[in-house]
């Protein structure tokens, strides 16, 4: 059937409603009878869109029919802005900046982690350390087992559905990221780097450590720095920065942090308030009149100058300057402190010198990987909701700093690389079986392993037991591959379990199953090892560790 002129088209469109014009069937195009979705859907839509401009065309605002249309495209315009919101995802950001001046953790962090905020639940902590007690003892331990500060952080976070993602540490550096179980298999492409500035780059004192990844198709870098102190060092600390940006990731097949669709940049910055006397700035502070203090923030003023600072954005700063504090009070500097050969330094001049910054990089410069972007769109936004100290923190000189952030972005990848369940019901009297499929173009490896995981573990190493997709394969087609474990691996006293799909290729959990329960044993025996000593002696080696896979099972 020929279509309608848009004449007729126009008559017979008047007073009809936005579901009378969607069903109208003399409007349609000849792609009428193809299928509507896909790209014949998208042609038809256009071609009706031009019948409608054509009919606009010859529409006065004096026309009945002109408020009729009006309405119309209002309301498909709501129509379709719903139906695209809700295409994006809302992820939020807790970061964490504080300089811990070698202090072992404090007895709580509820209120640093905002552990009982009414808001929105937090999607990922990003928590920089600076000066982590980096003695040479204390630094020797750290290298075999997990820091204290990092411990202590899995031991708040991990009962409340939370994993260790990453870590990396420079000496007194540290920087820790911790997800939503829920979310590990859409965060890809880990990496981390450190950067020494220190002693002309030889000394791990002073400089940046980051991490970054792929959250959900799209790239973003955390950088944690530490740059050096004093208030004539501002063209040092700029100095510094620029060499981080230049070396972290360099000669890798990564890009430059400059490069990622957002980069997080904070840590102890050290940029001072410049000019006015410390009697000036503490009455400013005493009067909450910050805003007096801003324009000489080191910090701001280097923002307006240096070109490759231009882009980064901070939240105001409304809240007292973090350093320099009496130990476990909310006094500024009043103790005497001898220097060299005895002399009295002068007390500090409060600063700013904790800050949490971002940039979003430049919108033409974003490359969406579907290309489903117009120029003034960006896949992926950045707002701060909260940017406050916690002044009620005294373990160091230093109170800590936090920002809140909300991510909108349109994700880029939706579907798990690998999904996988339990088969039938668990418990340790008989072998159990696992069932799980990939994607096609996973890169799969005879190094891939499936772990089973309490349901509060703290990292990918904390398994209780796992198989090798390879050597423990038991059945396979084309839809899916089935593995075991064997009864003796599991877990007598039963419970709430994950199996987690562990890619050698990638370095990172790439499948999560749902929660599930383990029945407990019905002839339990008298003596069973702590949790904590079964995987070692149920596997004898960390999965992770390559080698030969019979070996390292102990057969």
């Amino acid at each position: 059937m020929a279509s309608l002129s848009s004449e007729d088209a126009c008559q017979h469109s008047q007073g009809l409603s936005l579901n009378d014009l969607e069903s109208l069937p003399t409007v349609r195009s000849r792609s009428a009878s193809i299928s509507s979705t896909g790209s014949s859907g998208r042609v038809q839509l256009r071609h009706r869109v031009a019948q409608l401009m054509a009919c606009v065309e010859d529409i006065s605002s004096d026309d009945e029919i002109h408020e009729e249309v009006s309405r119309t495209l209002d309301e498909a315009f709501l129509r379709w802005g719903k139906k695209l919101k809700d295409k994006w995802q809302e992820f939020r950001l807790h970061l964490v900046t504080w300089n811990v001046g070698t202090a072992s953790p404090p007895p709580d962090v509820t209120s640093l982690l905002q552990l009982n905020s009414l808001g929105p639940t937090t999607d990922m902590y990003i928590i920089g350390l600076q000066e982590v007690n980096s003695r040479i003892t204390n630094f020797l331990s750290d290298l075999a087992f997990d820091d204290p500060w990092s411990v202590f952080f899995m031991t708040v976070l991990s009962p409340l559905g939370y994993i260790k993602l990453s870590s990396v540490r420079m000496q007194g550096l540290l920087l820790l990221i911790f997800v939503k179980h829920i979310h590990l298999p859409f965060v890809r492409d880990i990496h981390t780097h450190y950067t020494r500035t220190g002693l002309y780059g030889y000394w791990g004192n002073k400089g940046g450590v980051s991490i970054r990844m792929s959250l959900f198709g799209h790239t973003i870098c955390f950088m944690n720095c530490h740059l050096p102190a004093h208030m004539e060092n501002t063209e040092q600390r700029l100095d510094d920065f620029e060499k981080i940006l230049e070396m972290q990731f360099e000669g890798e097949d990564i890009p430059s942090p400059m490069d990622h669709e957002i980069l997080f940049w904070f840590g102890d910055l050290n940029f001072r308030i410049a000019d006015y006397g410390i009697h000036f700035v503490r009455e400013s502070i005493n009067n909450k009149r910050f805003n007096l203090l801003w324009e000489k923030d080191q910090l701001n003023m280097a923002k307006k100058k240096e070109v490759f600072l231009k882009e980064f954005k901070e939240g105001p700063l409304q809240f007292k300057p973090t350093y320099k504090f009496d130990l476990y009070s909310e006094v500024y500097d009043t103790r005497e402190q001898k220097s060299l050969f005895w002399f009295n330094e002068k007390k500090r001049k409060p600063a700013w010198t904790d800050r949490i910054l971002w940039k979003v990089k430049n919108l033409c410069e974003v490359a969406s990987k579907e290309s489903e972007f117009s120029e003034e769109e960006n896949p992926i936004s950045v707002t701060l909701n909260n940017y406050v100290s916690h002044m009620s923190y005294g373990i160091s000189d230093h109170k800590p700093v936090t920002g809140t952030f909300k991510l909108e972005m349109k994700p880029l990848v939706s579907d798990p690389l690998v999904t996988l369940s339990p088969e039938g019901e668990w418990s340790a009297e008989h072998d159990v079986f696992i069932r799980y499929s990939t994607v096609p173009e996973f890169p799969s490896s005879a190094w891939d392993w499936i772990g089973l995981f309490q349901v509060t573990f703290r990292h990918v190493n904390d398994y209780v037991t796992y198989a090798w997709v390879e050597d423990d394969e038991i059945s396979s087609n084309k839809d899916s591959k089935q593995v075991y474990m064997s009864a003796s691996e599991i877990p007598k006293m039963g419970g709430e379990f994950l199996l987690c799909y562990y890619s050698n290729n990638l370095q990172s959990i790439v499948g999560i199953s749902e929660p599930f329960q383990i029945q407990p044993s019905k002839t339990p025996i008298e003596g069973d090892l702590p949790e904590e000593e079964s995987s070692w002696l149920q596997k004898p080696d960390n999965p992770e560790s390559g080698g030969d896979s019979e070996k390292r099972k102990g057969i």
